[in-house]
């Protein structure tokens, strides 16, 4: 059985402090642990950081109503992986298609920075996720620390697999296929560091190794 945090989970002192704060300001946001997005069945999982403030925080959808969404999303429609129309709202008609959509921490922190104990704490989250995908043969990695939380996830050390954007890591003890890209966040794509073009690069990767 799938195992998610609770709504008022308090496994992160400072994560819950920041919560409480965001509920007293923005009280119609979620200000919750985020639920995944997309069906256990896929055969592709996209890891993400942790909710942004204003994004995933507000509409209790992974990406959605965030700068990274607007990257993420329209290049996985593009490539087969949607349908629909991505709206920045949870209740827009917008469906993934064989992927499915987490973040390794699960609430969102100060300044979109995650500590070591927070990925830590949510690691049995993202342990439940991947045993509860029957399907699941590729994971898509967002950024080093996305990268780092599925390793651990899985029992391995974070030195046994570089990050490196496009890297393509076999995971033999788990049949699995581990890619990775740069974020898809605004700072990345402002900065250069990721371009469109990379990106969608990536995702017709995955439409290649999943064919």
């Amino acid at each position: 059985m799938l195992s998610c945090p609770l709504k008022n989970c308090a496994k992160c002192t400072r994560l819950v402090a920041f919560s409480r704060q965001n509920q007293a300001k923005f009280p119609q946001y979620h200000n919750a642990p985020v639920e995944a997005f997309g069906s256990l069945l896929a055969q592709i999982l996209v890891v993400g950081l942790a909710p942004g403030l204003n994004g995933a925080n507000q509409t209790n959808r992974p990406f959605t109503n965030d700068y990274a969404g607007d990257i993420l999303y329209p290049a996985l429609k593009k490539f087969g992986f949607a349908t629909g129309t991505y709206e920045r709202r949870k209740d827009d008609d917008f469906q993934l298609i064989n992927v499915r959509v987490t973040n390794s921490v699960r609430c969102v922190p100060p300044q979109n920075k995650v500590v070591a104990e927070e990925i830590a704490a949510c690691r049995p989250f993202l342990q439940a996720e991947i045993a509860a995908m029957p399907n699941l043969r590729l994971i898509l990695c967002l950024g080093s620390v996305a990268h780092g939380a599925v390793l651990q996830a899985l029992g391995y050390k974070k030195t046994q697999y570089k990050f490196a954007h496009g890297a393509e890591h076999q995971l033999a003890n788990h049949n699995l296929i581990m890619l990775d890209s740069y974020h898809t966040s605004r700072y990345n794509i402002n900065t250069n560091v990721l371009t469109l073009t990379m990106f969608e690069a990536i995702v017709a990767k995955i439409k290649q190794i999943i064919a």
